[in-house]
């Protein structure tokens, strides 16, 4: 097949369902962004579980972060395959997501437990002593537990962008090209003078 790749166009290669649950469930870090009170954008990586279609992630209640998230529970989260632990699968999906979301707060005891719990498991999966020492890590007074629920998925499937490079993939399993890939570039490239693509 020969090569077709067009390097400025990358909204056609998404995950699967079973893509997006592969890499949330295996990457141990993702990014959290959200807006500062004048306006500048912040991210702070953190560990996170992916449970029931959110994204879910800890730190102190005095943090900065917390004030600005209850201010405006806009946020993103960005997940990569970089986070995948050391000797991860290889046959693991590569590239990355960000969720676009909203935040939401809980503090209650029922929540801490199993999210404390699953994260400790997720960090530590060969150490019960490792996981008990970071659960007690995490059982502290000031902490607070937010979930993300996502609203849209900004997608780049790095294995199926290889496969389109390297011609070993059909158009039919491409994704569909979003606005951006389309009018956006067409219209910045006829500002330039260049025909559309």
């Amino acid at each position: 097949m020969a090569q077709t790749h067009d390097h400025e166009i990358v909204s056609i290669y998404p995950f699967t369902e079973a893509e997006v649950d592969l890499l949330a469930n295996n990457s141990n870090e993702c990014v959290l962004m959200w807006a500062t009170k004048d306006g500048w954008p912040v991210g702070v990586t953190h560990a996170f579980v992916w449970h029931d279609g959110k994204i879910w992630l800890t730190f102190a209640e005095h943090r900065h972060r917390a004030a600005a998230i209850r201010r405006d529970p806009r946020v993103s989260v960005n997940v990569s395959s970089g986070g995948y632990p050391k000797g991860a699968s290889e046959s693991l999906p590569t590239g990355a997501i960000t969720f676009k979301g909203r935040g939401e707060f809980f503090d209650d005891r029922e929540t801490k437990e199993w999210f404390y719990r699953a994260l400790s498991k997720k960090l530590n999966p060969t150490s019960k002593e490792g996981e008990e020492f970071f659960y007690n890590l995490l059982d502290s007074p000031l902490r607070t537990v937010l979930a993300v629920t996502p609203e849209k998925m900004i997608m780049y499937n790095g294995g199926k962008a290889g496969q389109h490079m390297a011609g070993t993939i059909s158009e039919d399993e491409l994704g569909e090209r979003l606005s951006g890939d389309k009018e956006r570039m067409n219209a910045e490239r006829a500002k330039r003078g260049l025909p559309p693509r």
